[in-house]
């Protein structure tokens, strides 16, 4: 069961189970009341009261912020969530008058490397501990005293703190490797589909340089020996000879154009293993069928450029899906990719699509970009690339332009 569960889900779990445990204390305090006698003032039934409330709250924040931690992007509500759960922290040790709240600060160490930044992760941590010195001096520990305890707290959150990091960085790295994978596949795929186009139009261009040419030949010199040969069968038969070699001559140059024909490059078995296996992201892939390309070079810069769409949806988008289709519009090969992202008001163009420009500007191709920030109806990131199917279409399109 355990090997089963991956690293952001067992820390769930073992986070969930920590808070339960915690809870153990107010199992006793309500087994055996004198456990803790109330302040002056203060019935026992209210200080209970306010310290359950601070304590349920932590539990039910825990459980929703943690619910798909790992597979989506932090946003400001999860930040909002971390600055509860902190002070329902902070209060089970007000409340309770014990330091139960630092070990579920330990609890809360584990989640915030999943959730900031590591340049602001590191101060909360240390903030939040040494938020519990001035309530361990009102539990009548001295200054030193409380000091000393909160430090040692600290010190078991950040082991915590670490343990946790460690885990988001293998998480960060697999997830790169399925990604990785999933190119190679496609590359791969492509790759396969290239060499067999190229061992076709290999193979036709020796059917019709040799055979083609040879069969030629023969076809000629038979139509002399027809004419030179006298009345007879063995004019007949010189004859039947010709007419087979003309069959045999269109037979070979039919089955050159079926090689040539069939030589194209499938998109779709180069495309598809893009989107399997993709981290923190859906990808919804529609490629019309049946889609082929004759040139390996502009396939594998349809491939490239697929490849970069799905990579900035993962880490810079904040999508939940990704819709990618891929068609033929007139003699254009067209890609049009979008996500239900974050989008942009201003768009700052990097090195991905610097690039993907550059790539299908130099096969006669275009690249159009839209994006809207949120909450725009339309907000996200949309992709439409097109590029000639062959480069004698690139080239009359820019002859013409």
């Amino acid at each position: 069961m355990l090997s089963r569960l991956n690293h952001s889900q067992l820390l769930r779990y073992a986070g969930l189970f920590t808070w339960g445990a915690v809870g153990l204390w107010l199992l006793n305090v309500w087994l055996d009341p004198a456990f803790l006698p109330p302040e002056p003032g203060e019935t026992l039934t209210w200080r209970i009261l306010r310290w359950s409330v601070v304590y349920l709250a932590f539990g039910i924040v825990y459980w929703w912020i943690t619910r798909s931690l790992g597979q989506r992007r932090p946003a400001f509500a999860d930040h909002a969530l971390l600055l509860v759960l902190t002070a329902c922290a902070i209060g089970v040790t007000y409340f309770s008058g014990t330091g139960l709240g630092s070990i579920l600060l330990m609890v809360l160490a584990g989640l915030l490397p999943w959730l900031l930044s590591l340049r602001v992760a590191v101060p909360w941590l240390i903030g939040s501990n040494l938020a519990t010195i001035p309530l361990f001096v009102g539990l009548d520990f001295t200054p030193l005293l409380a000091v000393v305890q909160a430090l040692g707290y600290m010190g078991f959150s950040s082991f915590v703190f670490v343990t946790a990091l460690v885990a988001r960085q293998q998480a960060e790295a697999r997830e790169e490797q399925r990604r990785l994978n999933a190119e190679l596949r496609a590359t791969r795929a492509l790759l396969g589909e290239s060499v067999r186009v190229n061992e076709r139009t290999r193979i036709s261009r020796e059917l019709h340089d040799l055979l083609g040419h040879h069969l030629t030949a023969l076809s000629l010199n038979l139509e002399v020996a027809g004419h030179l040969t006298p009345d007879g069968r063995a004019r007949e038969h010189v004859q039947q000879a010709h007419t087979l070699a003309k069959l045999l001559l269109t037979d070979v140059r039919e089955a050159v154009s079926q090689l040539r024909e069939g030589g194209a490059i499938d998109l779709a078995a180069a495309l598809q293993p893009l989107s399997e296996n993709v981290p923190a992201i859906d990808i919804h892939m529609d490629i019309e069928a049946p889609l082929t390309i004759d040139d390996p070079e502009r396939a594998h810069v349809l491939l490239r450029c697929t490849q970069e769409i799905i990579t900035n949806a993962v880490r810079h988008a904040n999508a939940h899906n990704l819709w990618i289709s891929v068609g033929r519009e007139g003699r254009n090969i067209v890609v049009d990719a979008r996500d239900d992202g974050r989008g942009a008001d201003l768009l700052v163009a990097g090195n991905g699509l610097r690039g993907m420009r550059e790539r299908l500007a130099q096969y006669g191709g275009d690249l159009r970009i839209e994006t809207q920030p949120r909450p725009h109806p339309e907000a996200g990131f949309r992709l439409r690339l097109t590029l000639p199917a062959s480069a004698t279409l690139a080239a009359s399109e820019g002859a013409i332009a």
